[in-house]
């Protein structure tokens, strides 16, 4: 039974705006249920289902997307304020993870933070920067370019092949509301071109990136927490059964399928890189050559990092509680077979799930659903409120926009055609 320092509280921070982020609630639980004062700092916690758990101790408004630097420790330390003792800090979006990174050294002395070099967060979690990282340490990586222009674009879809996995190299920069996507599938050379030429709106590079075929076995994860000492802790290596959006997305569900080669090529990755804290990798096997290939590199916890609640029911929010109050942290204990399964991207492997389950203790070890929970239910109870809310929203405004398109233009009177209206009619 792990024993957690119940006098230490924990803040969590997410500054992106996704009110389903079960990623949260899971970390929320985790640590509720040790014992620990939960505190989060989310600007969208007024629509979450999250705020609904019995293990939240309290919420605070989060910086803004977007906030500069400055914004964000202002806020971090009012937090600390009021929550008035060192709390451990756990980003659960890239751009907290960004931003505690660069403000390490700032905010050293009102919270705790594993001990990570300045800049480092930023570096691996840039698509750019791990085309590199990967280089140096020897670890697999898809073909990746970086066109300097349209016309480089297209000819990088040449050489690499259609389709081709289109990639903001910082997207956390990508703005909400331009319909942009972190990463796309692109399938012809104007389509690359014509994203090459929103790069400025992006507010990073375009990579293009050779497309390896996902399948069954062939999408993996690795999550773990590196101590003090650079030891991968917790976590472990899993299977991405089901994807939302299918093929690129967020794992649906998933199973801890242990292989001690991919963890020690993360081992040897870390080493390489001196980094300390939570991580969670993506990895697609190249089928060509059987070697997994590292496609993302997320300095803060999956938001499946529950998958991994180990036999002692460590998972790496909790390590990281234990390692910054300089707990014990227990050996592995892993058990493979266990699954992750999310119940608004993947519903009826959720009701199969529920409709198998047999005593708690058993269930919670075989098994871990990211919202419904025994002994937590008005989560999930909330969730299916507002994603029917969410869902119903997104099928009115589609039906609206195909009606709008399809509906006979309104007779107006004849407009004469210059050479300016011919063109705006084209």
């Amino acid at each position: 039974m792990l024993t957690l320092d119940t006098r230490v509280p924990a803040v969590l921070l997410r500054i992106d705006r996704n009110p389903f982020h079960h990623g949260t609630l899971g970390a929320v639980r985790s640590l509720g249920r040790a014992g620990v004062e939960v505190h989060v700092a989310a600007s969208d916690f007024a629509e979450s289902p999250v705020r609904r758990s019995r293990y939240l101790h309290r919420t605070h408004p989060s910086p803004p997307p977007g906030a500069s630097l400055r914004e964000i420790a202002t806020v971090l330390r009012r937090i600390s304020h009021r929550v008035a003792r060192p709390a451990v800090l756990i980003p659960m979006d890239d751009a907290g993870a960004l931003a505690i990174g660069r403000l390490q050294k700032e905010l050293a002395d009102i919270y705790l933070l594993p001990d990570q070099a300045s800049g480092l967060a930023e570096r691996v979690a840039d698509k750019a920067e791990l085309t590199q990282v990967c280089a140096s340490a020897g670890i697999p990586h898809p073909v990746t370019l970086m066109p300097e222009s349209p016309a480089q674009a297209a000819a990088a879809v040449g050489q690499l092949g259609l389709p081709v996995v289109a990639k903001w190299s910082r997207p956390w920069l990508v703005p909400g509301g331009t319909g942009l996507r972190s990463t796309v599938l692109v399938r012809s050379a104007r389509q690359a071109q014509e994203l090459y030429r929103r790069s400025e709106e992006a507010g990073s590079h375009l990579l293009l990136q050779a497309f390896l075929p996902g399948g069954s076995g062939r999408d993996w994860f690795v999550h773990g927490y590196v101590d003090r000492s650079g030891a991968v802790r917790g976590g472990g290596s899993g299977r991405k059964h089901r994807a939302r959006p299918r093929g690129t997305g967020l794992t649906a569900v998933g199973e801890w399928t242990p292989d001690p080669g991919l963890r020690a090529g993360v081992e040897r990755l870390v080493e390489s890189l001196g980094y300390r804290g939570i991580l969670d990798l993506d990895f697609r096997v190249d089928s060509a050559t059987g070697a997994y290939c590292l496609l993302d590199f997320n300095p803060r916890p999956g938001a499946q990092f529950r998958l991994f609640a180990d036999g002692a029911d460590l998972d790496v929010v909790r390590a990281q509680h234990l390692d910054m109050t300089h707990r014990p942290l227990p050996a592995a204990a892993a058990l493979p077979g266990r699954s992750f399964v999310v119940e608004n991207y993947s519903p009826l492997a959720a009701l199969r799930v529920l409709m198998t389950a047999g005593p708690a203790a058993t269930a919670t070890r075989r098994r871990e659903l990211a919202w419904h929970a025994r002994d937590d239910m008005a989560p999930a109870r909330a969730l299916w409120v507002l994603w029917c809310r969410h869902v119903t929203r997104r099928l009115l405004g589609r039906l609206r926009r195909t009606a709008h398109v399809g509906a006979p233009a309104a007779p107006t009177a004849p407009v004469p055609m210059t050479r300016e209206r011919a063109v705006a009619d084209a």
